[in-house]
């Protein structure tokens, strides 16, 4: 099955009623995690931004305290995957207000975390990697906030 582009389902959307529009949330609810996370973020947390970026710096902050320091293997798998998690809570948002404060959170609690990581290559790419993208969206935002944000990114 081929999948319709945007523009033919927006303009199926507007002919269908308001329930069965929520009959069709509903089921796409039912089939994925991620729809889910969508759904609550949109329904639930995009009216407060801001408790939404403390609720992921939380997740972030209990995901940093599980990583296993046994290895440099198992730290990189960590991060990786904690990395993965805030760019898809950055994608539910869209705001790059957003994404800015919780990549330079993300660096802070990765430039901050024992064992170093400037001892491995991969870790200390994948800082550099996250400065750059944050670097990238701040050029994008308003001066005001920008010359906030750089203040941010110089204290890293």
């Amino acid at each position: 099955m081929k999948a319709v582009n945007l523009p033919e389902i927006k303009k199926e959307l507007h002919t269908l009623s308001t329930q069965e529009i929520q009959d069709i949330c509903l089921r796409l609810a039912r089939f994925k995690k991620e729809n889910k996370e969508l759904l609550t973020y949109l329904l639930f947390e995009s009216h407060n931004e801001s408790g939404y970026i403390e609720s992921v710096k939380n997740y972030i902050d209990d995901e940093f305290e599980l990583i296993n320091t046994d290895s440099y293997y198992y730290i990189r798998k960590s991060v990786r995957k904690i990395l993965r998690n805030i760019k898809k809570y950055i994608r539910y948002s869209q705001k790059k207000e957003t994404e800015v404060e919780l990549l330079i959170y993300f660096c802070g609690k990765l430039k901050d975390f024992k064992p170093t990581i400037k001892r491995s290559t991969q870790l200390q790419n994948m800082y550099d990697r996250q400065i750059l993208l944050a670097k990238k969206t701040i050029a994008k935002l308003h001066e005001d906030l920008q010359y906030d944000y750089n203040l941010m990114l110089e204290e890293l």
